[in-house]
């Protein structure tokens, strides 16, 4: 059982209709016992956080106290999972330590459009089998650590900008994926699909 702690909120996005999206689609596998809280920082607390092995984040903008910062760093770095989805990369900009675990954050978006993603590594558990696919949705343009492991990317003005990647953090394991706009967005079959994976792979002991 993968004891696994929603957490949503902020502003900007509609995070009840994502949130709810996220459950439906954790929930079609009985691996997961889901938590759900909204908008309190509070539970990233070190004793809160105690009880999750994974923390799936939906989250815009806001700012993090030291205990707050620390206690979510700390818990992910000791061997837990993190899969940021969307705005995961918008939140606490403030925070350079944040920025870092999730590795990269938003710079901003072209309008909300239909466009390809390329997938660059069919081989990891999260990517398998998948090669490109079509989506709607907001696509983010990111500042991000050229070490994350990028599995999956847009066309973004004659270049390339990351959908998914991975990373570790401390003895942790870090999922993001920039997908996510709103709850269409996260209704679509590929959404789903990368959203279970990345978040069974986060879950994962480091080895």
């Amino acid at each position: 059982m993968i004891n696994t702690l929603v957490f949503a909120g902020g502003s900007l996005h509609d995070w009840q209709g994502c949130s709810e999206a996220i459950i439906e689609i954790l929930s079609r596998r009985d691996e997961f016992k889901i938590t759900k809280i909204e908008e309190d920082l509070d539970a990233l607390t070190a004793p809160r956080l105690a009880p999750y092995d994974l923390i799936v984040f939906y989250y815009t903008l806001g700012e993090m106290s030291d205990a707050q910062k620390n206690g979510l760093l700390n818990h992910i770095a000791s061997g837990k999972g993190f899969a940021g989805v969307h705005c995961a990369a918008d939140s606490f900009r403030e925070c350079p330590e944040y920025r870092a675990m999730i590795g990269g954050h938003f710079v901003t978006h072209p309008r909300y459009r239909e466009y390809q993603v390329n997938v660059s590594d069919t081989t990891h558990p999260i990517t398998a089998g998948i090669e490109e696919f079509m989506v709607t949705d907001e696509q983010y343009i990111l500042d991000y650590d050229s070490r994350v492991n990028v599995l999956a990317t847009g066309l973004s003005k004659g270049g390339t900008m990351p959908v998914v990647w991975t990373k570790n953090w401390g003895a942790g394991r870090v999922f993001y994926l920039a997908l996510g706009h709103d709850a269409k967005a996260c209704s679509q079959e590929i959404f789903g699909t990368l959203l279970l994976r990345g978040a069974l792979w986060a879950a994962e002991p480091s080895e």
